[in-house]
Protein backbone atom coordinates (compact mmCIF):
# COMPACT_ATOMS: atom_id res chain seq x y z
CA UNK A 1 0.00 0.00 0.00
CA UNK A 2 1.17 3.49 -0.93
CA UNK A 3 1.89 5.55 2.23
CA UNK A 4 1.11 9.16 1.49
CA UNK A 5 2.03 10.38 4.96
CA UNK A 6 5.54 8.86 4.80
CA UNK A 7 6.30 10.19 1.33
CA UNK A 8 4.70 13.60 1.95
CA UNK A 9 3.03 13.31 -1.51
CA UNK A 10 -0.01 15.49 -2.21
CA UNK A 11 -2.94 13.74 -3.87
CA UNK A 12 -5.23 15.96 -5.98
CA UNK A 13 -8.86 15.45 -6.65
CA UNK A 14 -10.02 15.60 -10.24
CA UNK A 15 -11.81 18.92 -9.56
CA UNK A 16 -8.65 20.42 -8.03
CA UNK A 17 -6.58 19.46 -11.06
CA UNK A 18 -9.23 20.92 -13.40
CA UNK A 19 -9.25 24.21 -11.44
CA UNK A 20 -5.45 24.46 -11.37
CA UNK A 21 -5.16 23.68 -15.07
CA UNK A 22 -7.85 26.27 -15.77
CA UNK A 23 -5.94 28.96 -13.83
CA UNK A 24 -2.70 28.09 -15.61
CA UNK A 25 -4.28 28.18 -19.06
CA UNK A 26 -6.27 31.36 -18.43
CA UNK A 27 -3.20 33.17 -17.13
CA UNK A 28 -0.95 31.86 -19.87
CA UNK A 29 -3.29 32.27 -22.86
CA UNK A 30 -5.20 35.45 -22.11
CA UNK A 31 -6.43 37.55 -25.08
CA UNK A 32 -5.15 35.37 -27.90
CA UNK A 33 -5.90 35.30 -31.64
CA UNK A 34 -6.35 31.84 -33.15
CA UNK A 35 -6.82 30.99 -36.82
CA UNK A 36 -8.58 27.88 -38.06
CA UNK A 37 -11.46 26.33 -39.99
CA UNK A 38 -14.91 26.15 -38.38
CA UNK A 39 -16.47 22.71 -37.98
CA UNK A 40 -19.39 21.23 -36.00
CA UNK A 41 -21.02 24.67 -35.76
CA UNK A 42 -24.11 24.81 -33.50
CA UNK A 43 -26.29 27.87 -32.89
CA UNK A 44 -28.04 26.91 -29.65
CA UNK A 45 -31.59 28.05 -28.86
CA UNK A 46 -30.11 29.92 -25.87
CA UNK A 47 -28.31 32.21 -28.31
CA UNK A 48 -24.86 30.76 -27.57
CA UNK A 49 -22.63 29.42 -30.37
CA UNK A 50 -20.54 26.26 -30.11
CA UNK A 51 -18.03 25.12 -32.72
CA UNK A 52 -14.54 23.77 -33.24
CA UNK A 53 -11.48 25.32 -34.83
CA UNK A 54 -9.29 22.89 -36.70
CA UNK A 55 -6.21 22.77 -38.85
CA UNK A 56 -4.40 19.85 -40.46
CA UNK A 57 -3.23 18.45 -37.11
CA UNK A 58 -5.42 19.58 -34.20
CA UNK A 59 -8.91 20.58 -33.10
CA UNK A 60 -9.85 23.22 -30.51
CA UNK A 61 -13.32 23.48 -28.98
CA UNK A 62 -14.81 26.99 -28.90
CA UNK A 63 -17.76 28.70 -27.25
CA UNK A 64 -19.11 32.16 -28.07
CA UNK A 65 -21.80 33.34 -25.68
CA UNK A 66 -24.83 35.43 -26.65
CA UNK A 67 -23.49 38.69 -25.20
CA UNK A 68 -20.53 38.42 -27.57
CA UNK A 69 -22.24 37.16 -30.75
CA UNK A 70 -25.13 39.65 -30.63
CA UNK A 71 -22.90 42.14 -32.43
CA UNK A 72 -21.76 39.58 -35.01
CA UNK A 73 -22.76 40.79 -38.49
CA UNK A 74 -22.31 37.52 -40.38
CA UNK A 75 -23.32 33.92 -39.65
CA UNK A 76 -20.42 31.48 -39.14
CA UNK A 77 -20.65 28.25 -41.15
CA UNK A 78 -18.79 24.97 -41.29
CA UNK A 79 -15.74 25.17 -43.55
CA UNK A 80 -15.28 28.92 -43.10
CA UNK A 81 -11.73 30.13 -42.41
CA UNK A 82 -11.84 32.56 -39.47
CA UNK A 83 -9.68 34.31 -36.92
CA UNK A 84 -11.02 34.21 -33.35
CA UNK A 85 -10.08 36.41 -30.41
CA UNK A 86 -10.65 35.29 -26.82
CA UNK A 87 -9.32 33.44 -23.77
CA UNK A 88 -8.34 29.83 -23.29
CA UNK A 89 -10.29 28.23 -20.44
CA UNK A 90 -11.27 24.80 -19.12
CA UNK A 91 -14.78 23.39 -19.00
CA UNK A 92 -14.44 21.80 -15.56
CA UNK A 93 -17.24 19.19 -15.74
CA UNK A 94 -15.42 17.42 -18.59
CA UNK A 95 -11.92 18.75 -18.11
CA UNK A 96 -11.87 19.98 -21.72
CA UNK A 97 -9.93 23.08 -22.56
CA UNK A 98 -11.62 25.48 -24.97
CA UNK A 99 -11.53 28.98 -26.40
CA UNK A 100 -14.10 31.46 -25.07
CA UNK A 101 -14.43 33.62 -28.18
CA UNK A 102 -15.12 37.33 -27.90
CA UNK A 103 -14.69 38.18 -31.57
CA UNK A 104 -14.80 36.20 -34.81
CA UNK A 105 -13.66 37.61 -38.12
CA UNK A 106 -13.64 35.86 -41.50
CA UNK A 107 -10.22 35.30 -43.02
CA UNK A 108 -9.76 37.28 -46.22
CA UNK A 109 -13.26 38.79 -46.78
CA UNK A 110 -14.26 41.38 -44.17
CA UNK A 111 -17.01 40.58 -41.69
CA UNK A 112 -19.34 43.30 -42.97
CA UNK A 113 -18.80 42.36 -46.59
CA UNK A 114 -19.45 38.70 -45.78
CA UNK A 115 -22.60 39.63 -43.87
CA UNK A 116 -23.70 41.72 -46.86
CA UNK A 117 -23.21 38.82 -49.27
CA UNK A 118 -24.95 36.32 -46.97
CA UNK A 119 -28.02 38.53 -46.46
CA UNK A 120 -28.18 39.43 -50.15
CA UNK A 121 -28.12 35.76 -51.14
CA UNK A 122 -30.80 34.81 -48.59
CA UNK A 123 -33.19 37.65 -49.48
CA UNK A 124 -32.72 37.01 -53.18
CA UNK A 125 -33.73 33.37 -52.69
CA UNK A 126 -36.83 34.55 -50.82
CA UNK A 127 -37.82 36.70 -53.82
CA UNK A 128 -37.44 40.15 -52.24
CA UNK A 129 -35.54 41.41 -55.29
CA UNK A 130 -38.07 40.22 -57.90
CA UNK A 131 -38.95 42.86 -60.51
CA UNK A 132 -42.57 41.66 -60.55
CA UNK A 133 -43.01 42.99 -56.99
CA UNK A 134 -41.71 46.48 -57.74
CA UNK A 135 -44.22 49.36 -58.05
CA UNK A 136 -43.81 52.10 -60.69
CA UNK A 137 -42.89 55.54 -59.37
CA UNK A 138 -45.73 58.09 -59.85
CA UNK A 139 -45.07 60.47 -62.76
CA UNK A 140 -45.95 63.65 -60.87
CA UNK A 141 -46.25 63.03 -57.11
CA UNK A 142 -47.89 65.76 -55.05
CA UNK A 143 -46.22 64.80 -51.75
CA UNK A 144 -42.80 63.21 -51.32
CA UNK A 145 -41.70 61.56 -48.09
CA UNK A 146 -37.99 61.62 -47.21
CA UNK A 147 -36.43 59.31 -44.61
CA UNK A 148 -32.96 60.58 -43.77
CA UNK A 149 -30.96 62.64 -41.29
CA UNK A 150 -32.26 66.21 -40.87
CA UNK A 151 -28.69 67.55 -40.67
CA UNK A 152 -26.97 65.51 -43.38
CA UNK A 153 -25.99 66.50 -46.90
CA UNK A 154 -28.63 64.21 -48.39
CA UNK A 155 -31.64 66.29 -47.32
CA UNK A 156 -29.95 69.52 -48.49
CA UNK A 157 -29.23 68.01 -51.91
CA UNK A 158 -32.79 66.68 -52.24
CA UNK A 159 -34.35 70.03 -51.29
CA UNK A 160 -32.08 71.97 -53.65
CA UNK A 161 -32.86 69.74 -56.62
CA UNK A 162 -36.62 69.65 -55.99
CA UNK A 163 -36.82 73.42 -55.52
CA UNK A 164 -35.15 73.90 -58.90
CA UNK A 165 -37.22 71.31 -60.72
CA UNK A 166 -40.67 71.86 -59.19
CA UNK A 167 -40.79 74.45 -56.44
CA UNK A 168 -44.38 73.85 -55.29
CA UNK A 169 -44.05 70.12 -54.55
CA UNK A 170 -44.75 69.13 -50.91
CA UNK A 171 -41.93 67.40 -49.01
CA UNK A 172 -42.41 65.63 -45.68
CA UNK A 173 -39.21 64.80 -43.79
CA UNK A 174 -39.11 62.00 -41.23
CA UNK A 175 -35.83 62.63 -39.35
CA UNK A 176 -33.84 59.51 -38.45
CA UNK A 177 -30.33 58.42 -37.58
CA UNK A 178 -28.59 57.04 -40.66
CA UNK A 179 -25.66 55.29 -38.96
CA UNK A 180 -24.74 53.77 -35.65
CA UNK A 181 -26.63 51.71 -33.10
CA UNK A 182 -30.40 51.99 -33.49
CA UNK A 183 -30.31 53.64 -36.94
CA UNK A 184 -31.86 50.63 -38.71
CA UNK A 185 -34.75 50.55 -36.23
CA UNK A 186 -35.45 54.26 -36.75
CA UNK A 187 -35.43 53.89 -40.54
CA UNK A 188 -37.76 50.89 -40.30
CA UNK A 189 -40.11 52.78 -38.01
CA UNK A 190 -40.22 55.76 -40.38
CA UNK A 191 -41.16 53.61 -43.38
CA UNK A 192 -43.83 51.79 -41.39
CA UNK A 193 -45.17 55.08 -40.01
CA UNK A 194 -45.63 56.57 -43.48
CA UNK A 195 -47.53 53.44 -44.52
CA UNK A 196 -49.66 53.50 -41.38
CA UNK A 197 -50.65 57.14 -41.97
CA UNK A 198 -51.63 56.26 -45.54
CA UNK A 199 -54.17 53.76 -44.23
CA UNK A 200 -55.86 56.30 -41.92
CA UNK A 201 -58.76 57.98 -43.69
CA UNK A 202 -58.63 61.02 -41.39
CA UNK A 203 -54.95 61.71 -42.18
CA UNK A 204 -55.13 62.06 -45.96
CA UNK A 205 -53.32 65.38 -45.78
CA UNK A 206 -50.25 63.48 -44.54
CA UNK A 207 -50.28 60.88 -47.29
CA UNK A 208 -47.19 60.69 -49.48
CA UNK A 209 -47.10 59.35 -53.02
CA UNK A 210 -43.46 58.17 -52.94
CA UNK A 211 -40.65 57.71 -50.40
CA UNK A 212 -36.96 58.55 -50.73
CA UNK A 213 -34.91 56.54 -48.23
CA UNK A 214 -31.18 57.15 -48.01
CA UNK A 215 -28.15 59.14 -46.96
CA UNK A 216 -24.91 60.55 -48.30
CA UNK A 217 -21.71 58.63 -48.91
CA UNK A 218 -19.51 56.89 -46.36
CA UNK A 219 -17.69 53.68 -45.54
CA UNK A 220 -19.37 50.28 -45.50
CA UNK A 221 -19.72 50.64 -41.74
CA UNK A 222 -21.34 54.07 -42.14
CA UNK A 223 -23.87 52.73 -44.66
CA UNK A 224 -24.57 49.55 -42.73
CA UNK A 225 -28.03 50.59 -41.43
CA UNK A 226 -29.31 50.25 -45.02
CA UNK A 227 -27.95 46.69 -45.15
CA UNK A 228 -29.99 45.52 -42.16
CA UNK A 229 -32.67 42.90 -42.75
CA UNK A 230 -35.39 44.84 -40.90
CA UNK A 231 -34.93 47.82 -43.25
CA UNK A 232 -35.03 45.54 -46.32
CA UNK A 233 -38.29 43.93 -45.19
CA UNK A 234 -39.87 47.28 -44.33
CA UNK A 235 -39.12 48.51 -47.88
CA UNK A 236 -40.41 45.27 -49.39
CA UNK A 237 -43.68 45.47 -47.42
CA UNK A 238 -44.23 49.18 -48.12
CA UNK A 239 -47.44 50.02 -49.99
CA UNK A 240 -45.83 53.34 -50.95
CA UNK A 241 -43.23 53.17 -53.78
CA UNK A 242 -39.71 53.51 -52.37
CA UNK A 243 -36.61 55.00 -53.99
CA UNK A 244 -33.36 53.90 -52.31
CA UNK A 245 -30.64 56.58 -52.46
CA UNK A 246 -27.66 55.43 -50.41
CA UNK A 247 -24.13 56.79 -50.71
CA UNK A 248 -22.41 57.46 -54.01
CA UNK A 249 -22.91 55.84 -57.40
CA UNK A 250 -20.39 53.08 -56.65
CA UNK A 251 -22.06 52.20 -53.33
CA UNK A 252 -24.65 49.43 -53.23
CA UNK A 253 -26.83 48.56 -50.25
CA UNK A 254 -29.37 45.82 -49.63
CA UNK A 255 -32.05 48.53 -49.71
CA UNK A 256 -31.08 49.25 -53.35
CA UNK A 257 -31.99 45.70 -54.39
CA UNK A 258 -35.32 45.64 -52.52
CA UNK A 259 -36.53 49.16 -53.39
CA UNK A 260 -38.85 49.88 -56.29
CA UNK A 261 -36.14 52.12 -57.78
CA UNK A 262 -32.44 52.58 -57.01
CA UNK A 263 -30.91 56.06 -57.29
CA UNK A 264 -27.09 56.36 -57.35
CA UNK A 265 -27.19 59.42 -55.06
CA UNK A 266 -29.79 61.42 -53.08
CA UNK A 267 -29.57 64.21 -55.69
CA UNK A 268 -30.26 61.70 -58.44
CA UNK A 269 -33.26 60.44 -56.47
CA UNK A 270 -34.71 63.96 -56.42
CA UNK A 271 -34.18 64.23 -60.17
CA UNK A 272 -35.79 60.84 -60.80
CA UNK A 273 -38.79 61.34 -58.53
CA UNK A 274 -40.18 64.37 -60.36
CA UNK A 275 -39.75 65.92 -63.78
CA UNK A 276 -38.40 69.42 -64.24
CA UNK A 277 -41.26 71.93 -64.33
CA UNK A 278 -39.82 73.64 -67.40
CA UNK A 279 -39.65 70.29 -69.18
CA UNK A 280 -43.29 69.57 -68.35
CA UNK A 281 -44.39 73.01 -69.57
CA UNK A 282 -42.41 72.56 -72.77
CA UNK A 283 -43.95 69.14 -73.28
CA UNK A 284 -47.46 70.53 -72.68
CA UNK A 285 -46.86 73.44 -75.09
CA UNK A 286 -45.57 71.02 -77.72
CA UNK A 287 -48.61 68.78 -77.26
CA UNK A 288 -50.94 71.80 -77.47
CA UNK A 289 -49.28 72.96 -80.70
CA UNK A 290 -49.61 69.51 -82.26
CA UNK A 291 -53.26 69.31 -81.18
CA UNK A 292 -54.00 72.76 -82.65
CA UNK A 293 -52.35 71.81 -85.94
CA UNK A 294 -54.30 68.54 -86.07
CA UNK A 295 -57.61 70.36 -85.46
CA UNK A 296 -56.83 72.95 -88.15
CA UNK A 297 -55.98 70.22 -90.66
CA UNK A 298 -59.19 68.38 -89.83
CA UNK A 299 -61.25 71.58 -90.25
CA UNK A 300 -59.66 72.26 -93.64
CA UNK A 301 -60.44 68.71 -94.76
CA UNK A 302 -64.05 68.97 -93.61
CA UNK A 303 -64.45 72.37 -95.29
CA UNK A 304 -63.15 70.94 -98.54
CA UNK A 305 -65.62 68.05 -98.33
CA UNK A 306 -68.43 70.50 -97.55
CA UNK A 307 -67.63 72.58 -100.63
CA UNK A 308 -67.58 69.44 -102.78
CA UNK A 309 -70.97 68.40 -101.45
CA UNK A 310 -72.40 71.90 -101.88
CA UNK A 311 -71.61 71.84 -105.61
CA UNK A 312 -72.93 68.33 -106.12
CA UNK A 313 -76.07 67.59 -108.22
CA UNK A 314 -77.82 66.10 -105.20
CA UNK A 315 -77.74 69.29 -103.20
CA UNK A 316 -78.51 71.49 -106.23
CA UNK A 317 -81.59 69.41 -107.24
CA UNK A 318 -82.64 67.63 -104.00
CA UNK A 319 -86.25 66.91 -105.21
CA UNK A 320 -84.92 65.00 -108.18
CA UNK A 321 -83.63 62.32 -105.83
CA UNK A 322 -87.06 61.85 -104.28
CA UNK A 323 -88.71 61.78 -107.72
CA UNK A 324 -86.37 59.01 -108.83
CA UNK A 325 -87.14 56.97 -105.75
CA UNK A 326 -90.89 57.57 -106.23
CA UNK A 327 -90.68 56.36 -109.83
CA UNK A 328 -88.79 53.30 -108.66
CA UNK A 329 -91.49 52.58 -106.06
CA UNK A 330 -94.22 52.76 -108.75
CA UNK A 331 -92.25 50.44 -111.00
CA UNK A 332 -91.79 47.90 -108.21
CA UNK A 333 -95.50 48.14 -107.33
CA UNK A 334 -96.56 47.29 -110.91
CA UNK A 335 -94.08 44.45 -111.05
CA UNK A 336 -95.34 43.08 -107.74
CA UNK A 337 -98.98 43.24 -108.86
CA UNK A 338 -98.21 41.41 -112.10
CA UNK A 339 -96.29 38.69 -110.29
CA UNK A 340 -99.06 38.32 -107.70
CA UNK A 341 -101.78 37.93 -110.42
CA UNK A 342 -99.68 35.40 -112.30
CA UNK A 343 -99.14 33.45 -109.10
CA UNK A 344 -102.91 33.40 -108.34
CA UNK A 345 -103.76 32.22 -111.86
CA UNK A 346 -101.15 29.50 -111.71
CA UNK A 347 -102.38 28.34 -108.32
CA UNK A 348 -106.02 28.27 -109.54
CA UNK A 349 -105.09 26.12 -112.52
CA UNK A 350 -103.17 23.72 -110.30
CA UNK A 351 -106.20 23.56 -107.97
CA UNK A 352 -108.59 22.67 -110.82
CA UNK A 353 -106.24 19.99 -112.06
CA UNK A 354 -106.07 18.46 -108.60
CA UNK A 355 -109.90 18.54 -108.31
CA UNK A 356 -110.20 16.76 -111.65
CA UNK A 357 -107.82 14.05 -110.51
CA UNK A 358 -109.72 13.57 -107.28
CA UNK A 359 -113.07 13.33 -109.11
CA UNK A 360 -111.64 10.73 -111.50
CA UNK A 361 -110.58 8.58 -108.59
CA UNK A 362 -113.79 9.07 -106.54
CA UNK A 363 -116.15 6.03 -106.36
CA UNK A 364 -119.11 8.42 -106.78
CA UNK A 365 -118.02 9.06 -110.35
CA UNK A 366 -118.57 5.34 -111.15
CA UNK A 367 -122.18 5.56 -109.94
CA UNK A 368 -122.91 8.22 -112.53
CA UNK A 369 -122.21 5.65 -115.22
CA UNK A 370 -125.02 3.26 -113.99
CA UNK A 371 -123.17 1.30 -111.39
CA UNK A 372 -124.30 0.92 -107.75
CA UNK A 373 -122.93 0.00 -104.37
CA UNK A 374 -124.74 -2.42 -102.07
CA UNK A 375 -124.14 -2.43 -98.35
CA UNK A 376 -125.48 -4.27 -95.37
CA UNK A 377 -127.24 -2.45 -92.60
CA UNK A 378 -123.92 -2.06 -90.78
CA UNK A 379 -122.41 -0.28 -93.82
CA UNK A 380 -120.34 -3.33 -94.80
CA UNK A 381 -119.98 -3.34 -98.60
CA UNK A 382 -121.24 -6.55 -100.16
CA UNK A 383 -118.78 -8.00 -102.64
CA UNK A 384 -120.00 -11.65 -102.59
CA UNK A 385 -123.50 -13.17 -102.37
CA UNK A 386 -122.30 -15.41 -99.61
CA UNK A 387 -122.08 -12.35 -97.39
CA UNK A 388 -125.91 -12.25 -97.02
CA UNK A 389 -128.68 -14.62 -96.10
CA UNK A 390 -132.43 -14.68 -96.36
CA UNK A 391 -134.11 -11.89 -94.51
CA UNK A 392 -131.04 -9.54 -94.40
CA UNK A 393 -131.81 -5.93 -95.11
CA UNK A 394 -129.50 -4.35 -97.69
CA UNK A 395 -129.04 -0.81 -98.98
CA UNK A 396 -128.17 -0.04 -102.60
CA UNK A 397 -126.48 3.33 -103.32
CA UNK A 398 -127.30 4.65 -106.80
CA UNK A 399 -126.05 7.72 -108.62
CA UNK A 400 -129.04 9.50 -107.15
CA UNK A 401 -130.63 8.15 -103.99
CA UNK A 402 -130.68 4.79 -102.19
CA UNK A 403 -132.89 1.64 -102.34
CA UNK A 404 -133.54 -0.52 -99.28
CA UNK A 405 -134.22 -4.19 -100.02
CA UNK A 406 -134.65 -7.48 -98.15
CA UNK A 407 -132.97 -10.71 -99.33
CA UNK A 408 -135.47 -13.42 -100.29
Amino acid sequence: MFDTAATKTRIYTVSEIAKDVKLILENSFHSVWIEGEISNFIFHSSGHMYFSLKDSKSVLRCAMFKRANDSLKFTPKDGMQVVCFGNISVYEPRGDYQLIAERVEPKGLGALQLAFEQLKERLQKEGLFEASHKTPIPFLPQRIGVVTSPTGAAIRDILNVLSRRFANVNIILYPVMVQGEGAAKQITKAINEFNRLKELSDNKIKDVDVLIVGRGGGSLEDLWAFNEEIVARAIYNSKIPVISAVGHEIDWAISDFVADLRAPTPSAAAEMVIARKEELLASLNNAAARLTEAIENMLELLLSELNSLKDSFVLRQPLNVFMQYQQRVDELTRLLSAKALHYVQLSNQEFKTAIGRLEALSPLAILSRGYSITKKANNQIIKDASQVKNGDEIITRLHKGEIKSRVT
